[in-house]
């Protein structure tokens, strides 16, 4: 089974509950459609339980901005973050970010962070044309931080959804699972008082953080929250 994860946004705590999840289901091999970067302050630690697992893991628009030392183009708040980052980060973390590739394939499946068409910033809107033009049957990408599964006519694409930061009006860390046939996606409660107690230690007010008990983006309002696909809760 391989498990399939995005947009871990330096969320140490979410991505460790995630990673439990996936042992206790059977995972024995890890995809990560990018953002290790941005946001929350174990950038350190993430980018080391990723590597210490093989992962296979494709860039996202977070990881090239913490890597180049490129600004955010339309956030504040992401750039602050990432200015903490840039402070706390390795130099071989920092380096293997720089590294990654903006697309990579395991077994049947394409992978990239946003979509197709600019995988490092594409917000997907699916249907039948898009995948039409594109070689292939399964596909996976996140960016959107909103779990979705897909079908068409000739292909399947999987947004496993935000581990760090989730925008959908669900808390709870989200990931996905293919076992060869098919995709399943799956929510896991994590501690997210860590999270905001280790953001305060790093200097930063609730604004950049409260979010993460309700499943929104930084600022947003519970109406603005965006539905995502069902999905399997574990750890209850």
């Amino acid at each position: 089974m391989i498990g399939i994860i995005s947009d871990i946004h330096g969320n140490l705590p979410a991505l460790q509950a995630v990673l439990a999840a996936l042992t206790t289901l059977g995972a024995d091999r890890l995809i990560c459609a990018g953002d290790v970067a941005g946001y929350y302050p174990f950038i350190n630690e993430c980018c080391q339980r990723l590597r210490e697992a093989k992962a296979l893991v494709v860039q996202g628009n977070h990881d090239f901005y913490l890597a180049t030392g490129t600004p955010c183009p339309r956030s504040r708040s992401a750039n602050d973050c990432l200015a903490y980052q840039a402070r706390v980060i390795t130099p071989e973390n920092r380096a293997w970010l720089g590294s990654l590739a903006p697309a990579g394939r395991l077994e049947d499946m394409e992978i990239v962070h946003g979509g197709w068409r600019d995988p490092l910033d594409e917000y997907l809107v699916p249907d039948e044309a898009y995948f039409r033009a594109l070689e292939g049957r399964l596909f996976v990408s996140g960016h959107s931080h909103v779990q979705t599964l897909w079908q068409g006519e000739g292909a399947v694409w999987c947004n496993p959804g935000s581990v760090g930061q989730p925008r959908d009006g669900d808390p709870r860390a989200a990931f996905a699972t293919f076992d060869g046939a098919a995709f399943t996606l799956h929510r896991v409660a994590y501690p997210v008082a860590q999270t905001m107690a280790a953001m305060t230690r790093a200097g930063f007010n609730d604004y950049y953080f409260r979010n993460l008990a309700h499943g929104l983006r930084i600022g947003a309002t519970p109406d603005q929250a965006c539905p995502g696909g069902a999905a399997k809760e574990h750890g209850r």
